[in-house]
């Protein structure tokens, strides 16, 4: 029986684990969109990275073609019940062959860059031992379309999809072995493809699939381990990134950048008060200590050890070294705000408190609506861990999407969501907070993973029987923010 789940119940298992078109903007001679001076715009940096996002598993279908193994989203979305509509992505958007086209939409969107994550199985059918070069030869294609179109590559290359082999003979992340799979994985992609990357994302959402994946038993590969072996799993997903960023500097091409794309536990201070908004900085050290803070300050907190006591993880000085091997940047998803926090008198220094039944959310039921986590979540991170580079490397939302009569899709409440977070992303940047970009997530309607195809958080609506991609109201309303490099009046 599929159970409904959320983002924000991850921080449970952890512990202490936008509506108004504006105006249509300028055409030059080519036909391209330029800048419009608004003089009630609120502006973002120069050269700040526009972007958009997709993942392998939920767009590319051909899962049985040149050479790609299984992974575990293959065996779980074909196990009854696991799936809210009974669906699976062995087709999803058939993106394997409709790249260009997709690459299209990326340029009509008017977006500078992609974050795409590269397919682990496709790579490594068995996860180690002999690569595959028809896997590869499709990346191989997908960033020459990219390039030829202006569009800067950025990867993530594990995006949940892990070859069910290593989950088969070592148990998956419950092992180290599974780490160093990875570096391998990591190394060869670099050393193969960092001449036209110059960005990779390590690790997507470890706090997602870690938790609901090992912890949980919704998601792949639906295992409900003791707290114990779960922050075992989180620490070897740690060093994993450790040590393919290791093996990314020592064969990629010089000056390829890296970093980790987390869904942080996002926490904001419910007044901001100084006092509040300290507690609200404890707070997001010690309820991402599990995995963030790991990496971006080499140790585990006091805080966090204590309260795992004898379920704490197993590790060495040598692997928190490797843990901690320097980033480039941090990504961070944001979506919802899952805390909000006061100050307290006594230990940790921070409560949390709950939310009422009428808090507002979107479409999806966990995504509740606080577009001051785009505010605080990033200043808040590069004060305690010293983040020079931030990106956020998704945000967006669900919506109802109905095709109207007139054949247009008229998402008036994504236009509404973005443009508030937009709005408050501004302000950070405008305060000097180093958020260098941004993605948004999707690019187009996708498998939307235990709840299938019943989501959709696209620009473009997908006819999932047709494969036709419409441009949505949303399409417009980025463009535009992308053209003025602003959030218009």
């Amino acid at each position: 029986m599929f159970t409904g789940f959320s983002r924000r119940h991850f921080a449970k298992l952890a512990g202490f684990s936008a509506l108004g078109m504006a105006a249509t903007p300028a055409k030059s001679e080519d036909g391209e969109a330029k800048p419009v001076a608004d003089r009630h715009a609120a502006s973002f940096p120069t050269g700040f990275v526009w972007g958009t996002a997709t993942s392998a598993y939920q767009i590319e279908g051909a899962v049985d073609e040149d050479g790609r193994g299984r992974s575990i989203w293959d065996t779980f979305a074909h196990t009854p019940g696991k799936i809210g509509d009974h669906s699976n992505a062995d087709r999803a958007n058939d993106h394997y062959h409709r790249y260009k086209e997709d690459v299209r939409l990326i340029k009509e969107l008017g977006a500078k860059a992609y974050r795409f994550s590269i397919a682990w199985p496709r790579v490594f059918p068995e996860g180690t031992g002999a690569a595959n070069p028809k896997g590869l030869d499709f990346y191989d294609r997908l960033l020459d379309e990219l390039l030829k179109n202006g569009i800067e590559p950025f990867a993530t290359l594990y995006h949940w999809d892990l070859p069910q082999p290593l989950q088969d003979k070592v148990g998956g992340w419950r092992s180290s072995e599974t780490s160093k799979a990875f570096a391998i994985y990591a190394g060869y992609v670099a050393e193969r493809l960092s001449d036209r990357i110059k960005n990779i994302f390590t690790i997507n959402e470890a706090g997602r699939f870690v938790n609901f994946g090992y912890g949980w038993g919704i998601d792949a590969p639906g295992l409900k381990l003791p707290q114990a072996e779960l922050n075992q799993v989180h620490h070897n997903v740690a060093l994993a990134h450790g040590l393919a960023v290791q093996a990314i500097r020592a064969k990629g091409r010089a000056g390829t950048k890296i970093g980790v794309a987390e869904n942080i536990a996002a926490c904001v201070p419910a007044i901001d008060t100084p006092e509040n908004i300290r507690a609200a900085e404890i707070a997001t050290r010690e309820l991402n200590a599990g995995f963030l803070n790991v990496i971006l300050e080499g140790k585990y907190t006091d805080g966090f050890l204590a309260y795992a006591g004898k379920a704490a993880p197993k590790y060495t000085a040598e692997e928190l070294k490797i843990i901690s091997s320097p980033n480039d940047f941090v990504g961070l998803n944001i979506y919802a705000p899952q805390f909000y926090i006061v100050a307290a008198d006594r230990a940790p220094g921070f409560s949390v408190l709950p939310f009422p039944a009428s808090f507002p959310h979107m479409n999806s039921e966990w995504l509740r609506i606080g577009p001051e986590t785009a505010y605080w979540v990033p200043r808040i991170a590069a004060k305690i861990w010293n983040i020079d580079t931030i990106y956020i490397s998704e945000n967006g939302t669900s919506s109802a999407d109905k095709i109207a009569a007139d054949g247009n899709v008229y998402d008036l409440d994504r236009i509404m969501f973005l443009r508030n977070y937009l709005t408050q992303l501004q302000r950070a940047t405008s305060e000097g907070v180093p958020v260098r970009g941004y993605f948004l997530w999707s690019l187009m309607d996708n498998f939307e993973w235990i709840f299938g195809f019943e989501k959709r958080f696209g620009l473009y609506h997908v006819d999932f029987k047709t494969q036709r991609r419409i441009p949505k109201l949303s399409v417009s309303f980025y463009r535009d923010v992308i053209a003025r490099n602003a959030i218009g009046a």
